[in-house]
């Protein structure tokens, strides 16, 4: 695609600590953001899909929305439904679990953002 986009390279994962559930157990928030910034009159060099997390077996005791991340296989989770993630934007969800998944992008591909699914 264009030189602009680096794909995996593209995307940072945020996490942080959330508010815990009533019943005690830690939650925590994470931030998907594609950083490719592209050009300046044409920020859709910078589309980015099919972005794989490596998220080991990924589980949340309160419902992550599967739209936005999911678990396909152990340590294969899919963001966003597969769909773009276009440069600066950011997919946020929160999961609950007694401990921090390590998540990390295992693959994600440059897209034209003009071209139908």
């Amino acid at each position: 695609m264009d030189e602009g986009c680096a794909g995996a390279e593209d995307i940072e994962i945020y996490q942080g600590q959330a508010s815990p559930l009533p019943s005690g157990v830690p939650a925590y928030k994470v931030d998907v953001v594609n950083r490719c910034l592209g050009g300046e009159l044409d920020g859709g060099d910078c589309a980015i899909a099919g972005i794989h997390v490596r998220c080991g077996w990924f589980s949340s005791v309160s419902l992550v929305d599967p739209r936005r991340f999911r678990r396909l296989g152990h340590d294969d989770c899919l963001l966003n439904d597969g769909r773009p993630l276009l440069g600066g934007e950011t997919v946020s969800f929160e999961y609950a679990n007694s401990f921090k998944y390590d998540l990390s992008v295992r693959v994600a591909t440059c897209v034209d953002p003009t071209a139908s699914p």
